[in-house]
């Protein structure tokens, strides 16, 4: 099982970023990215204490910790340019907070993040079906989520990236430790939103060629 969608207390979750990779690491997650909200008032400051957080725990233990960061509630012109920020600032994963029906998003997310230089559109909830397109194309991950709220909309997300050929990532988008989800339960949910059980395997070999082309 690989999660590439975690918040620790840099932004909105509540554990340090140690605990929360070892607590993943204990319920037989692979490999972990921790993907904390930003905006232009913190990407400077989260991003790098993030990466240093993970070079520190790859020396150690088994699990791969990989910093990341998810562009959040921003204005949709401003995605471009905080993509780049992030990638500079040592990015490895990167997600911007798509167009979740459960939260305000500013109309356009969605397709000015698949504009930009990013890996994986997070629950982007009703995602258009040119934006389905888009994401294929531009080889970017449509993300079923498995946070409550933000995973009202799996079953459309599903539909609309199996009927572009879009590719699809599982996460768990866990801001606490109850919140992480183990690869049972996560082949649950998938299965709940449409995905056969022969396409389950080809949504967590996404996740594992995403790992491997960061590393």
């Amino acid at each position: 099982m690989i999660d590439l969608h975690v918040h620790s207390l840099f932004s909105d979750g509540v554990l340090l970023p140690s605990e929360i990779v070892r607590r993943a690491d204990a319920i037989g997650i692979q490999a972990l990215a921790i993907t904390d909200h930003v905006d232009i008032s913190n990407i400077d400051h989260v991003i790098p204490r993030i990466v240093k957080a993970c070079e520190e725990l790859n020396k150690y233990w088994k699990i791969i910790a990989i910093p990341g960061a998810e562009i959040t509630h921003v204005p949709p012109e401003s995605i471009n340019k905080l993509s780049k920020e992030a990638r500079k600032l040592g990015a490895k994963i990167l997600l911007v907070h798509g167009e979740t029906i459960v939260e305000p998003v500013p109309s356009g997310t969605n397709s000015a993040a698949l504009n930009s230089d990013i890996d994986i559109l997070a629950h982007p909830g009703l995602i258009t079906g040119k934006d389905a397109e888009l994401a294929r194309k531009k080889s970017i991950f449509l993300e079923i989520s498995g946070r409550k709220g933000h995973s009202f909309t799996n079953g459309h997300v599903a539909s609309m990236a199996l009927k572009v050929g879009a590719k699809l990532v599982f996460n768990s988008d866990a801001h606490q430790p109850d919140d992480l989800i183990n690869e049972n339960k996560a082949r649950k949910v998938l299965l709940g939103c449409g995905i056969l059980d022969s396409q389950v395997k080809d949504v967590f070999k996404n996740s594992e060629g995403l790992i491997k082309k960061v590393r």
